[in-house]
């Protein structure tokens, strides 16, 4: 009975361990976000705190019976996630500290014919990890440093930071840029110094002209830090808005963290949107942006829109969607128009630019039409996407989460647009389901608990020639 105990406590521990680190990966390794910030506190109870409470206080009931049942419950959440844990170099590293911390405390408490519980180990394991993980970074940061300095003398870096569009512009700088340079972007939404820094240790070509990156922030400093570390000769400080306010808790700390970026060295020039005010500034070097922007048509063919460039107003057009786009369209001409670009040049790669995967991304599929914007998580970018789709003719479809690190106003009002245009609302996400139980009057809402569904589920609801908006695609741990 002694081993068997013994392997019911190496299991557990390593049971939890796993639930840990899923957890730390999801909030950037950040232990407070894990247990202040958690949209599912009721997970923390079921995986983690129940089964610790059990086998302390009720030990034999935990070892005879709850063991079984946790593990088998255990299996099915991890199974069923959406977005699992990612064995990352530094993930292994964890588990190998934790089974070295099982093995040698299991063995001194064996020796002296006593017990290790789960807790002392677990988080003794956890600690030398974070150490650990600190200790390796300042030697990662440094190689990267070098190799910007040593390898890439003359590289020309583009940093672009916003509350919301920052990955459209890098998408959309890059797609005109690189048909006179060699470019390089961050991939996907790489944008905290640890992405950065991995970036340029892995996967920088050392023929690269131009590094275009994104910085983005969940604490003042860091884009600071950022800004330091790149040093960056050009920047672009995009729109801000209420985006992540639960961190930031006001909105004058947030733009103040965004022009944290102003602290690069090397400034030769930047953009500012409209939005943030500044109170002097170098006109040789700062230009505010977007100057006299109007959008003359938005619609499911494309965006139409005017601009003053040097006190001409000139025309453009882009297949990309989303009246929104347009500013996100115009620091990326701005910027280019800076680096060389003449006007002409641009507006031919403009109206055939792509748009980005996963915003506002259309889609024809079995006599449907599918509007995929779910990398967009905020309240203008979504309430644009439902100004189009009002032009659409048909039955409309949203599947949504609504918004996530907003507001109860901003959902309500999010809310009261989707129930005055969509036929059909299908919500992924328990955070905001009271909300939408009470705003929604006229649409069919559909409360969908498991995503593994969704497909079966748009089978039975929707039919040819509806169209089916999905957006912001939070994962299931929200």
């Amino acid at each position: 009975m002694q081993y068997l105990n013994l392997v019911i406590n190496v299991l557990l521990i390593l049971v939890l361990g796993w639930y840990l680190i899923t957890n730390l990966q999801w909030y950037n390794y950040k232990l407070d976000r894990v247990i202040l910030k958690h949209h599912k506190i009721e997970w923390h109870s079921l995986y983690f705190i129940i089964p610790i409470v059990l086998y302390y206080i009720l030990p034999i009931i935990y070892f005879s019976v709850y063991f079984v049942f946790h593990l088998i419950a255990f299996y099915f959440w991890n199974k069923h996630l959406d977005k699992a844990l990612i064995l990352t170099e530094r993930v292994k590293r964890f588990f190998i500290i934790l089974f070295l911390v099982v093995f040698i405390l299991n063995g001194l408490m064996f020796l002296s014919n006593n017990h290790i519980g789960v807790i002392v180990p677990l988080f003794l394991a956890w600690g030398i990890s974070t150490s650990l993980e600190k200790i390796l970074f300042i030697s990662y940061k440094h190689k990267a440093k070098i190799r910007l300095k040593e390898d890439f003398k003359d590289l020309m870096i583009i940093t672009i930071t916003a509350s919301y569009g920052k990955t459209s512009i890098k998408n959309f700088l890059y797609q005109i840029l690189s048909k006179k340079y060699n470019v390089y972007m961050t991939p996907r939404s790489v944008n905290t110094i640890g992405g950065i820094v991995k970036d340029i240790n892995e996967d920088l070509p050392i023929d690269s002209n131009i590094y275009i990156t994104e910085a983005g922030a969940r604490e003042i400093g860091d884009i600071q830090e950022i800004a330091l570390f790149l040093e960056p000769q050009y920047i672009i400080i995009g729109q801000i808005g209420p985006q992540h306010l639960e961190y930031f808790k006001t909105i004058d700390n947030i733009i103040n963290t965004k022009m944290e970026l102003l602290y690069t060295p090397q400034l030769q020039y930047g953009l500012i949107h409209t939005s943030i005010p500044l109170k002097q500034y170098d006109k040789n070097i700062i230009e505010v942006f977007p100057k006299n922007l109007v959008v003359t048509r938005s619609d499911l063919h494309g965006i139409w829109f005017d601009l003053e460039i040097d006190k001409k107003v000139e025309h453009f057009h882009s297949s990309i969607l989303g009246g929104f786009n347009a500013t996100n369209l115009t620091a990326a001409i701005l910027m280019a128009k800076q680096i060389g670009f003449s006007i002409e040049e641009i507006k031919l790669i403009i109206d055939d630019i792509k748009s980005v995967d996963h915003r506002l991304q259309l889609i024809q599929s079995n006599g449907k039409m599918i509007i995929d914007d779910s990398f967009n998580g905020n309240f203008e970018g979504i309430s644009e996407g439902i100004e189009i789709i009002k032009t659409y003719n048909g039955r409309k479809v949203i599947v949504t989460p609504g918004l996530v690190e907003a507001s109860v106003e901003l959902n309500k009002q999010l809310i009261k647009k989707i129930d005055e245009v969509f036929d059909i609302v299908i919500i992924t996400s328990k955070l905001n389901k009271q909300l939408f139980k009470s705003g929604i009057k006229k649409a069919k809402l559909i409360h969908l608990n498991d995503k593994s569904l969704m497909t079966s589920l748009l089978a039975q609801e929707t039919k040819i020639g509806d169209l089916i908006y999905f957006a912001n695609d939070a994962p299931n741990f929200i």
